[in-house]
């Protein structure tokens, strides 16, 4: 195990005892926190106005910009957390993967990965080499964001070894994966070597983020909805598992509650936690109990899945976060609300609950809007 810096948010206690990072330890709240996935970004004007001219990835790398994108959804929302600005793709790029995100179609790969000559081309970068060095604009802009936020956490925020495989095989964005599925069983060997080096690339990203601050950690598989489960837990688990062990290991300490008995054995002992973590995929509610083995405390649940259900899949232990549909922001407010509603209600369900979108904000979102469900979020009471 190893313990953050006592200066850590969660050493300091800033952020130990926040709804979020309670909730996500299982421990339900009075008022159930909130966040958005991409609640930063098109959706703002001030992001827009502040991206003018930049390209995304070297906003991601510029320090004091991603520090800023980060922040601004926090100021306008009021929500419970950030959510790190950044692109899956950033640990592949500082790996030295060429790679740009087009504008209106997402990342494209100079070279795509289809062979095992293109792996072993990969693997002349050891992921143990990317060291402070290589990760210290990620370091220096969470640094940034949390000196800003206080007692507010940051998620850390990483691609899933599947998404990034699938990306660099079929050399940019995909509809069916067929390319990387099809690689996953014609060479196992090759694939299964593609899936380490991804896992151990993005694991690296995640732990300089925690490591630099952040208090919580978030996986996202994108793509793991094209898969069935057996192909999930067979060629895909096992990697996630992999890039989660880079930040699994990370605690601090919290005071122990006052016990019942006070001449009890370790009473002035604290308690040593883990830094929470929770993995998100799209399409993914036949995976939700496998995506919870890999090493996850909590599950989030794309907009397909009731919460409910998703508690009901997950034995009704594991905390969820989840799942309003992003369509329902453009709807009249009285069916946005009563959608929010049953949301919050089938998250009953679960241990505990952070109320999240079932995928992204949509660029078209009205920021009011956003605005007015945390409000709602924060006011509700089961």
């Amino acid at each position: 195990m190893t313990s953050l810096d006592p200066s850590h948010p969660l050493s300091a206690g800033r952020t130990a005892d926040s709804r979020l990072v309670r909730s996500y330890q299982g421990e339900r709240q009075e008022t159930v926190p909130v966040w958005f996935m991409r609640q930063a970004g098109r959706s703002l004007p001030e992001y827009r106005e502040l991206r003018v001219g930049t390209r995304m990835l070297d906003a991601c790398l510029d320090p004091a910009m991603a520090s800023e994108m980060t922040l601004q959804p926090v100021r306008r929302h009021g929500v419970d957390a950030g959510i790190f600005f950044s692109d899956i793709v950033v640990p592949l790029k500082l790996a030295g993967v060429a790679v740009e995100i087009q504008p209106g179609k997402g990342p494209v790969f100079e070279q795509p990965v289809r062979t095992a000559a293109d792996v072993a081309r990969l693997e002349e970068v050891d992921p143990a080499s990317l060291g402070a060095e290589t990760f210290a604009p990620i370091a220096e802009a969470v640094r940034l964001t949390t000196a800003e936020l206080g007692d507010t956490p940051l998620i850390g925020f990483a691609g899933a070894p599947f998404t990034l495989a699938a990306y660099l095989v079929e050399g940019g964005p995909s509809k069916d994966h067929i390319r990387a599925r099809t690689l996953m069983h014609a060479d196992p060997e090759t694939w299964a070597r593609l899936m380490a080096w991804s896992a151990d690339v993005t694991g690296a990203f995640l732990r300089a983020q925690l490591l630099a601050g952040a208090s919580a950690a978030q996986l996202f598989d994108s793509w793991a909805g094209s898969l069935s489960l057996h192909d999930y837990v067979e060629h895909v688990a096992p990697a996630s598992a992999r890039a989660l062990s880079h930040v699994r290991d990370l605690t601090y300490e919290v005071p122990r509650p006052p016990a019942a008995d006070a001449d009890a054995i370790g009473d002035l002992e604290p308690l040593v936690r883990n830094v929470p973590i929770v993995h998100f995929g799209v399409g993914t509610g036949e995976l939700l109990k496998a995506m919870h083995e890999v090493g996850a405390d909590t599950v989030g649940v794309d907009y397909r899945t009731p919460l409910d259900e998703a508690a009901r899949r997950l034995g009704h232990v594991v905390p969820v976060q989840g799942n309003v549909d992003p369509a329902m922001l453009d709807a009249p407010w009285e069916v946005l609300s009563a959608h929010v509603v049953d949301v919050l209600e089938r998250g009953r369900e679960a241990p505990a609950h952070v109320l999240n979108l079932g995928h992204g904000v949509p660029p078209e979102t009205d920021p009011t809007v956003l605005t007015r469900v945390v409000e709602l979020v924060h006011g509700w009471r089961a």
